[in-house]
């Protein structure tokens, strides 16, 4: 099972309301998902971005990856990526 880290959105007409996900490839955008890791409002002034860095650390542990405009949010939100465990190479 392939799982991206994505948005849903939500909201109404012109007053969009992003949901972050943890979801099936497969999945339609607003759809299912296996769980919601935090939200985004990019209409608030500053854009609120929030997020559950446990359960964001979680999904990425178990493969997940997010699509582009999720890794910027990531990045905005000041939360980094835990470094992979360093392989030794001799030569």
């Amino acid at each position: 099972m392939s799982t991206r880290i994505r948005l849903a959105r939500h909201g109404s007409k012109k007053h969009p309301f992003y949901r972050i996900v943890a979801a099936d490839i497969n999945a339609p955008r607003d759809g299912r998902f296996l769980e919601q890791i935090g939200h985004y409002n990019p209409l608030s002034n500053p854009v609120d971005v929030r997020m559950d860095e446990t359960i964001l650390r979680k999904w990425l542990g178990r493969g997940a990856l997010p699509t582009e405009t999720v890794a910027r949010l990531i990045k905005k939100a000041g939360i980094t990526r835990a470094a992979p465990a360093a392989q030794t190479v001799e030569a």
